[in-house]
């Protein structure tokens, strides 16, 4: 009956739910492009060889997690086609951009039986791979019912999450118990899962393959690079990233405090949703600072901001700052990946609000290299004591590489589990 009930209140909104992508399609005209994707309408390429692995990553962080696996993936079986599946357009640009014509990317379809039924008909996938804690109930129970087995990778599950999956019991039984394997990131998240009818018997602890993060001397030279056309290698640079409605202001009044302390710093402000480059330019015009857009490529000289308005440059721009906060911990918002940063030898000035990377979080605030701050004032504090002291900064980043080289490993646990579901 709850199924039930769930599949029909999905079919009433579904009308609803195209309308929301027109909505939003207003600021971000990528959300009305290829929505017969959505109720699995696309042309199906040729995929030789064997039956594919699909992937779902529902938007950009999942996708960058994703990425390692598919790529040795596609090392040890060269043969093997992988579709990949993302829910947003900024997901959807991350895998083009970093996977390119070596997968078939489509949107993922919609949670109802019939268009997941049409989606399998089309695909013919041997596995699903759910990246995290995308979890659709018809997705999973449809795809057990046909034959394809379903592993919930590098997954999470606050506490929060947790307590509204409980509110739905039945429902969450069935489709926790359905799943072939969980991957879990930490002994806490399995116990969540557990309690909500995963049976232990099918769970694995792996870590984060979050952990697993890389960056090459060719990314690293592109990074120095990029500074230096910034004309802010003389510059200290602070970059706040994946900011969020309410987050934007109290940077910007946080920064004033630090141009108190060095007058010549530059702030470089990534919204997470592309639809606010707008509204965030406004905001930054409103409180008085000059800007340069990211995407009309001009360099801030004399300038103290950029908006960095462009896609799937962040991880690289992470190369060119001296202090970084992650955005989605200033608001009660759950904060988001630290580690590519840190990956980066940067020192972390987060809010509070980590509930979504609880476990990463605590790690880097026990190294030292993540500060917490509960008010604009002691994050303008905090960031400009980082950028007056080089050896404070180097200390604090040495602390978080140190943490992910320690971590390291998820990777291959999880690669051991999903080499078992493929034929």
């Amino acid at each position: 009956m709850p199924l039930l009930l769930y599949t029909g209140c999905f079919y009433l909104l579904l009308p609803f739910m195209v309308l929301r992508l027109l909505h939003r399609s207003l600021r971000a005209p990528e959300y009305r492009r290829r929505i017969g994707e959505r109720f699995a309408r696309f042309n199906v390429p040729s995929l030789p060889g064997e039956q594919p692995l699909w992937v779902h990553a529902v938007s950009v962080g999942e996708v960058v997690a994703a990425v390692p696996m598919i790529r040795q993936l596609q090392t040890r079986y060269p043969a093997l086609p992988i579709v990949v599946t993302t829910m947003t357009p900024t997901g959807s640009e991350r895998v083009q951009a970093l996977l390119g014509d070596s997968v078939f990317h489509v949107y993922a379809p919609y949670d109802v039986p019939l268009i997941i039924k049409r989606f399998l008909k089309r695909i013919k996938p041997q596995a699903l791979i759910i990246m995290e804690t995308e979890i659709w109930p018809n997705t999973v129970l449809t795809c057990r019912k046909s034959g394809v087995e379903v592993v919930l990778a590098n997954a999470r599950l606050s506490e929060k999450s947790a307590r509204g999956y409980a509110r739905l019991s039945r429902l969450s039984r069935q489709v926790f118990g359905a799943f072939s394997t969980i991957v879990a990131q930490t002994k806490a998240d399995a116990t969540r899962f557990t309690a909500l009818g995963a049976p232990s018997s099918r769970m694995v602890v792996s870590g984060s393959i979050k952990f697993d993060v890389h960056i090459d001397g060719a990314t690293r030279q592109a990074a120095k690079q990029a500074r230096e056309q910034l004309a802010a290698s003389a510059r200290p640079v602070w970059i706040c990233a994946s900011t969020h409605e309410g987050e934007e202001e109290l940077i910007l009044r946080a920064f004033s405090e630090v141009l108190a302390q060095q007058p010549d710093t530059l702030l470089m402000i990534a919204p997470r949703h592309p639809e606010r480059f707008e509204t965030v330019a406004a905001k930054i015009a409103a409180a008085g600072f000059g800007f340069v857009r990211r995407s009309e490529g001009g360099v801030p000289a004399g300038q103290p901001v950029i908006l960095l308005d462009t896609m799937g440059e962040l991880a690289l721009l992470f190369g060119c700052a001296d202090v970084a906060t992650v955005g989605g911990s200033l608001i009660e918002r759950g904060g988001h990946n630290s580690l590519e940063p840190a990956a980066w030898g940067l020192p972390l000035v987060n809010g509070a609000s980590d509930f979504n990377f609880a476990e990463i979080s605590h790690m880097l605030q026990n190294s030292g290299a993540l500060t917490i701050v509960d008010s604009e004032r002691e994050l303008g504090a905090q960031v400009s004591q980082l950028l007056l002291d080089e050896k404070l900064r180097e200390q604090k980043g040495a602390a978080g590489l140190k943490v992910i080289e320690d971590n390291r490993g998820a990777l291959e646990r999880l690669l051991a589990v999903v080499q078992d579901y493929l034929n």
